[in-house]
């Protein structure tokens, strides 16, 4: 399984981005691609056209990740709500790929923003819970260790 980050830039410039965590933690199991607008990236595109890739993304029609096939790749779109939704309204490539979900449990651990949705995860959280539905505990565990101490004082 893979994890790609579709990134809009200013969140690479963002000392609140979760998505580094994903990245450093995962290596080579997670990949930023940086968001354009007008110029997608050839690789995210060829992702797709391989199949085997669903959108991490809350919709209507999305499935729960844990009661879905098992993909090879899942998007998350990393950045704030405002700028994910920019990002998913504004990529119509995005909009045919299979949709999936995660089951919330409880309300998110991440507090370093202001105006954030109280039924909404940030990206590490999303690709934790990612990695626990596909049954990769392990690198879930890791993963999880490294967001908290980030959210800690002087993490």
């Amino acid at each position: 399984m893979k994890i790609i980050l579709l990134t809009h830039q200013r969140e690479l410039k963002k000392s609140t981005n979760t998505g580094s965590l994903v990245v450093d933690v995962l290596a080579d199991k997670a990949e930023v691609i940086v968001w354009h607008r007008k110029n997608p990236s050839p690789r995210l595109l060829d992702y797709i056209a391989q199949g085997s890739t669903a959108l991490l993304y809350p919709s209507n029609e999305s499935l729960l990740i844990s009661q879905s096939d098992d993909y090879q790749r899942y998007i998350i779109i990393d950045g704030t709500w405002q700028e994910a939704q920019k990002i998913f309204n504004r990529s119509p490539y995005l909009h045919d790929l299979p949709g999936v979900k995660i089951q919330l449990d409880g309300a998110s651990a991440y507090n370093l923003r202001r105006n954030q949705r109280p039924d909404c995860l940030c990206t590490a959280e999303c690709a934790i819970e990612a990695l626990k539905a596909r049954g990769l505990d392990d690198y879930a565990c890791d993963l999880q260790s490294s967001f908290i101490s980030y959210l800690s004082p002087g993490g």
